[in-house]
């Protein structure tokens, strides 16, 4: 989408659609409008919209935005009130939109636009690659055009620093929403290596089986088993402040496709098994937008890629496998795969890459969603700072966080009679206890676990997201590198 910026409402061009904003409290401004507020058809409250087809306009039709009270607004509401224009748009097939930003006594300048144009550009998304025929009976139109009237070039770089991190997160929602047999291990390697080219600040290593089998990741190896495909580890790095001693690791679950294994998943629980690589999508999304951004930090991300399928050799329920750091897990579940691809990796990263710290992120419980629906992902760490920048970092995104104790008699239910630890023991605080297993292959590194089962993938259209894959976590993740 290409933007313009426009100073007053008067100097915009023509356009298919005019987007006027209102606060709930403070309806006017237009005379021509007057006689419509006195209808109590609109009454601005937040995300409520109105088509007009006003005479002597520029645009084809006027769309009244409701903003909600401005002593109660956040940019979380001015997101949706402005997701909620673009979908009227989209419904009207506009491909031209001139959008007013409003004036705000509560929320800085800063704050206002950042909401605005994120609401506008994470709305403006569809995932078509896999469409056919029906495209051309009913095409998707997405807005090609954007007027941002109220912004001048001062705003310039605060737009194209956010248009970076945006197309990111399009980046990554596009390779969630692909087909499982298209991004294999092999071709998922493939696609961060092709990006990785692009800029020469970012290192990749990438370990095929050969190499997994030669560093004795026996945890990977296991859940590989029953795939025709052979596992990958990927690790991209950026390093933004040599002259600092401090590197972020961040480690992704890359499930391309999870079936359960021989516990094997429900028709509908495995329908959309595809988005089980979120995490991994996630960040290296990450690191590649820090490198774009040029943030002064030093970070790696860490993606153990492998799919979780059913065959003769496939892993078993009862068996013990060896893990990266030594220690022997017995297979209680073999759906409770990714905790196991993510113990060698995390436990990889402590031993090699000098991590001052460390944060998985993976669609990895059923038990998190149970307990925080599909909207909030749940944070699991014993180190206090972590956790309050992840969550401050959470509520200035609203890629929504909220803290699971790591209550220590749960971790007692981990332990095997023939082995070091289980990798499941029932459902009860299966998010917990799935946040004990991982801490076992962190060391002493500072270490924080988010599960994101819930906002990785949404089945339906909300807010600002299409079906689908959403993104979760790269704002969310590089807005706490930001704040470091």
């Amino acid at each position: 989408m290409k933007f313009s910026l426009i100073s007053d409402l008067e100097d915009r061009g023509d356009a298919d659609l005019l987007v006027l904003p209102f606060w709930e409290e403070a309806l006017g401004g237009k005379k021509k409008l007057t006689n419509f507020f006195k209808t109590g058809d609109f009454k601005g409250k937040q995300g409520e919209t109105a088509l007009l087809y006003l005479e002597e306009e520029k645009e084809k039709r006027t769309l009244l935005l409701g903003l909600g009270k401005d002593n109660a607004a956040t940019p979380e509401s001015i997101r949706r009130a402005f997701a909620a224009a673009v979908r009227v748009a989209r419904t009207k097939k506009a491909k031209k939109v001139n959008f007013c930003l409003p004036e705000s006594k509560e929320m800085s300048r800063e704050e206002l636009v950042r909401a605005f144009f994120e609401g506008i550009f994470l709305a403006n998304y569809a995932f078509l690659q896999l469409k056919g025929e029906s495209l051309k009976n009913d095409p998707v139109i997405l807005i090609q055009e954007a007027g941002l009237i109220g912004l001048t070039e001062k705003d310039r770089p605060l737009l194209k620093r956010l248009e970076v991190i945006l197309s990111a997160v399009f980046w990554v929602r596009d390779l969630v929403n692909s087909n499982a047999d298209d991004k294999t291990p092999a071709h998922f390697a493939k696609i961060v290596q092709e990006m990785a080219k692009k800029n020469s600040k970012l290192k990749l290593q990438i370990f095929d089986k050969k190499k997994i089998e030669e560093e004795k990741m026996g945890l990977i190896l296991a859940v590989n088993r029953g795939s025709s495909h052979d596992p990958r580890l990927l690790q991209m790095s950026y390093r933004g402040n040599p002259k600092s001693k401090e590197h972020i690791v961040l480690v992704g679950k890359g499930i391309t496709y999870d079936t359960g294994g021989l516990s094997l998943k429900p028709t509908d629980g495995m329908l959309t098994m595809k988005c089980d690589m979120s995490g991994a999508a996630a960040v290296l999304g990450v690191v590649r937008t820090a490198a774009e951004l040029n943030l002064k930090v030093n970070v790696t991300a860490v993606a153990p890629i492998t799919e979780n399928c059913i065959d003769g050799n496939s892993y078993k329920l009862g068996d013990v496998y060896r893990a990266y750091n030594g220690k022997t897990v017995e297979i209680t579940n073999t759906d409770a795969e990714g905790r196991l691809v993510l113990a060698d990796a995390l436990s990889y990263a402590a031993k090699h890459l000098k991590p001052t710290c460390m944060i998985d992120i993976a669609t990895l419980t059923g038990s998190a969603v149970v307990a925080l629906g599909d909207e909030i992902a749940a944070l699991c760490t014993p180190d206090e700072k972590l956790s309050k920048e992840l969550l401050a970092a959470a509520l200035k995104t609203s890629e929504h966080l909220s803290s699971l104790p790591l209550y220590l008699d749960y971790k007692e239910s981990l332990k095997s009679e023939i082995a070091d630890l289980m990798n499941s023991s029932g459902r009860e605080a299966g998010a917990i206890k799935a946040a004990f297993f991982l801490q076992e292959f962190t060391g002493d590194v500072p270490w924080a676990h988010i599960d994101a089962a819930g906002p990785c993938f949404f089945a339906k259209p909300k807010h600002y997201y299409a079906a689908g894959g959403t993104g979760y976590g790269l704002r969310l993740l590089l807005e706490f590198l930001e704040a470091r």
